[in-house]
């Protein structure tokens, strides 16, 4: 009952983290057609910090503790050996990349909050999807246990 218990929290956790990975690019793809100091400026900076602080940053750690509560689950009743299992691999290094993009819309968020923003609305609708891709390897890897038989 525990295990399913901390399966559904991560799942859950997970699911609004993404949605925020996902949506955060779109929205600064919208703030770079704003007038730096107007109201929509304003309105997307409001929209973009509470996003990221309200949503995306409790989700983020959800995520991790329940992540990092199932992996000491499994290793302590099953053994450690499955961390080493491509499939695994595969699903922390999804993690590790989507920790590193998490942080890294932080920062342009921040830029926009300065006004110093230099990417372009392309490059935000080109990587908008990036989360989603590590997704799919991610979930196919760990569903599929790839590699481990």
């Amino acid at each position: 009952m525990t295990y399913d218990l901390l399966r559904g929290l991560h799942i859950l956790a997970v699911i609004a983290w993404m949605a925020g990975l996902l949506y955060l690019p779109r929205l600064f793809a919208y703030h770079t057609q704003a007038q730096a100091g107007s109201e929509m400026d304003a309105t997307f900076q409001t929209m973009e910090r509470k996003l990221y602080r309200i949503i995306m940053n409790p989700a983020m750690a959800a995520a991790w503790i329940f992540g990092g509560a199932l992996i000491w689950f499994d290793g302590t009743t099953r053994g450690w050996g499955f961390l080493g299992q491509p499939w695994m691999i595969a699903k922390l290094s999804g993690v590790v990349f989507l920790t590193y993009w998490h942080h890294f819309l932080g920062r342009a968020r921040k830029s926009f909050a300065e006004g110093r923003n230099t990417r372009s609305n392309r490059f935000w609708r080109m990587t908008n999807e990036l989360p989603f891709l590590a997704a799919i390897v991610m979930v196919l890897a760990v569903t599929t246990e790839f590699g481990n038989r």
